[in-house]
């Protein structure tokens, strides 16, 4: 794409959005080559892995990946595709196994994927097959955050801590409440949507706008209270973005086993920490950058990805995620709550599934194209976070109902769609940096 139509998709500071970025292709073939090949991505939990041999698949793009725990203890992660005919060499979405084997002509790779195994070999290929250069190719960079395994395929790429930005202050919230971390119950929600990847990413970087409309049935039945204007969204900056209602105010009314226990944490780290832990602790809906979401709440904590498949359609992989040292009873209830709200089955995720495939689809046509996405709600209303929370919290903050975090979002993603490398990204920084 020419560098002025790319400037056309986002304008007015993020306020403004074009419908191409949801429905053009030539947009979708540059989001995988600059936004998917380059940024850090979630894979899975490495408590999925337990034990040697352990995998599962996911996705970086529309890039399929083996994840694996080797005999020593070292995740790997692996394109899985065969270097013969490109066949995946594994199917199953988890086990144990020391070697992948190709479905189609039996080539077979171990864990580490180093190519160990060629039907005919000699009679063949004459034994003259270069076999150190047609394993599977491997994943260059991947961390293990605190349980939490990203990958990226760009050596040119931030480390990740660098590339969370102010987002680790906030994220470590979420990770580091109680000794001994988290876990992902066992089992991988995964479903589709016919909708753009970005309509879900940006509903969790800062969608409480539609909440009291799009979820209002959760007051009508008890479920909830009514909504409160009381709360924030905070934009740390690189895309990323969180909020919600102070204090995580949703559950106030139904409280489970789990909500006094983290109101219990929350005090505990307000202790440590300073006063503005009971304000954003839970943390409410996030988004880091590109595909990465949670949920943060007193009833239940999930993570998801939104894999895209084509502009116009999502892969959904979601887990229920708890702290590993709670007891037993209140992993179950923060497993049912889970599975009622979210998930294929629940309440409000069948609710949100409908409103991003519905305006992905209301946005291909001709005219609504010519027709921009307005995210002007609280511009020029945004403050430093520092000044609004105190402690020296990284980041700007608008009110509960801004759309900070879409602005952010997109303009970060229009910024990795323009540029031709990571460097140059670091040299625009680094110039905005000496003008300020």
């Amino acid at each position: 794409m020419e560098l002025a139509a790319i400037e056309d998709l986002v304008r007015e500071g993020g306020a403004r959005v074009s419908r191409r970025a949801f429905v053009d292709n030539d947009v979708y073939e540059l989001e995988l080559a600059r936004v998917f090949a380059r940024c850090w991505l979630y894979l899975g939990h490495d408590s999925q892995l337990r034990e040697p041999g352990d995998y599962f698949t996911a996705y970086m793009g529309e890039d399929p990946i083996i994840v694996t725990r080797g005999d020593d203890g070292v995740i790997s992660a692996l394109l899985n595709s065969c270097q013969h005919r490109g066949m995946r060499v594994c199917r199953s979405d988890s086990g144990n196994s020391r070697y992948f084997r190709c479905p189609y002509h039996g080539w077979s790779y171990n864990e580490n994927g180093k190519l160990v195994g060629i039907p005919r070999l000699k009679t063949g290929y004459f034994d003259e097959l270069d076999r150190e250069n047609l394993g599977l190719v491997r994943v260059p960079r991947i961390t293990n955050y605190k349980g939490m395994i990203w990958a990226n395929w760009d050596p040119e790429a931030p480390t990740f801590e660098e590339y969370l930005g102010g987002m680790k202050v906030y994220l470590d919230l979420m990770l580091d409440r109680i000794p001994g971390g988290l876990e992902a119950v066992e089992g991988v929600h995964k479903w589709t949507i016919d909708g753009n990847w970005k309509f879900a990413a940006d509903n969790f970087v800062g969608d409480m706008y539609h909440v009291p409309v799009t979820h209002g049935s959760a007051h009508s039945i008890g479920l909830r209270q009514a909504w409160s204007d009381l709360g924030y969204q905070i934009n740390p900056g690189n895309g990323h973005g969180f909020g919600g209602e102070y204090g995580g105010l949703s559950a106030a009314e139904n409280e489970t086993s789990y909500t006094p226990y983290i109101k219990q944490i929350r005090a505990h780290l307000a202790e440590q920490n300073g006063d503005y832990i009971n304000k954003i602790v839970p943390l409410g809906h996030m988004t880091i950058f590109p595909n990465f979401s949670a949920l943060d709440t007193l009833r239940f904590r999930t993570f998801r990805v939104w894999n895209p498949v084509g502009p116009e359609k999502m892969q959904v992989h979601a887990w229920a995620i708890f702290d590993k040292a709670l007891p037993d009873e209140i992993k179950q209830s923060i497993r049912q709550q889970y599975i009622f709200t979210f998930g294929p089955s629940g309440v409000f995720e069948q609710e949100d599934g409908e409103n991003w495939s519905q305006s992905t689809r209301s946005t291909r046509g001709w005219i609504a194209r010519q027709y921009d996405l307005n995210y002007s709600m609280g511009a020029g209303h945004e403050e430093p976070v520092e000044k609004v929370l105190g402690s020296n919290l990284p980041g700007q903050m608008g009110g509960i109902w801004s759309e900070i975090n879409q602005r952010g979002f997109y303009l970060r993603w229009q910024q990795l769609l323009k540029a031709d490398s990571w460097n140059t990204i670091r040299e625009e920084e680094k110039a905005l940096g000496a003008d300020k």
